[in-house]
C-alpha cells in the first residue's frame, strides 16, 4: 500500500521562525534566568524569511514544529504560532527535565518521524543540529537569517535548555 500522506517539513522555532534577540539578555548573565527567557517568548517578533518558508512549504507538506523549548512552554508556543498565522501542525518539545544537547534530542525525533513518513526538509538555525541531520541523510536548510548568539548556542549544546 502506498502512503498518500504529504511529506513532512520540519521547522525549528527559536531564531528560525521567532526572533529571540530581545530575550538573549537573560542568558548572558550568571546565573542564567531561564524562567524570564521563556516567559518573554510570546513577545518574539516573527522572522520574515522563516515565515515565508513555512507558508511556502505548507502548500506541499504537512508542517511539524520541532523545538528545544521545554514542554512547560507549550501553551505560549501554540498561541504564538496561531497569532502569527502559521499552519497548524504537531509540536515536538523537550521534556521539562531533558538536558541533552538539542542536536541529540532533535535527531532522535527526526529519525522516529522518518520511520513512517517522508521528511522533505528540516529548517533549523543550530549549526550542530543541521550537521547531524545532514549526516543522517536528511535534507536541511540552515536558517542563517539571524545573528548567532553565543549564549544560546552554549545553552543548546552544553546546558540542553532550548
Amino acid at each position: 500500500m502506498t502512503d498518500t500522506r504529504p511529506p513532512l517539513a520540519v521547522f525549528d522555532l527559536d531564531n528560525t521562525l521567532a526572533d529571540t534577540a530581545h530575550r538573549q539578555r537573560f542568558l548572558e548573565r550568571r546565573p542564567r534566568d531561564w524562567d524570564a527567557f521563556f516567559a518573554a517568548a510570546p513577545q518574539d517578533p516573527p522572522i520574515a524569511e522563516g515565515i515565508a518558508l513555512v507558508l511556502d512549504s505548507a502548500r506541499e507538506c504537512e508542517i511539524v514544529y520541532l523545538t528545544g523549548r521545554p514542554e512547560r512552554c507549550r501553551r505560549d508556543t501554540l498561541d504564538w504560532l496561531a497569532a502569527h498565522g502559521l499552519p497548524e501542525g504537531r509540536v515536538f518539545m523537550r521534556r521539562n527535565d531533558d538536558r541533552r544537547p538539542a542536536r541529540r534530542t532533535k535527531l532522535e525525533i527526526l529519525q522516529r518521524l522518518a520511520r513512517s513518513r517522508e521528511i522533505r526538509v528540516l529548517v533549523d538555525d543550530d549549526e550542530l543540529v543541521c550537521g547531524d541531520a545532514r549526516r543522517a541523510g536528511f535534507t536541511v536548510v540552515r536558517a542563517a537569517w539571524t545573528a548567532p548568539s553565543e549564549a544560546l548556542e552554549e545553552a543548546q549544546e552544553r546546558e540542553g535548555r532550548t
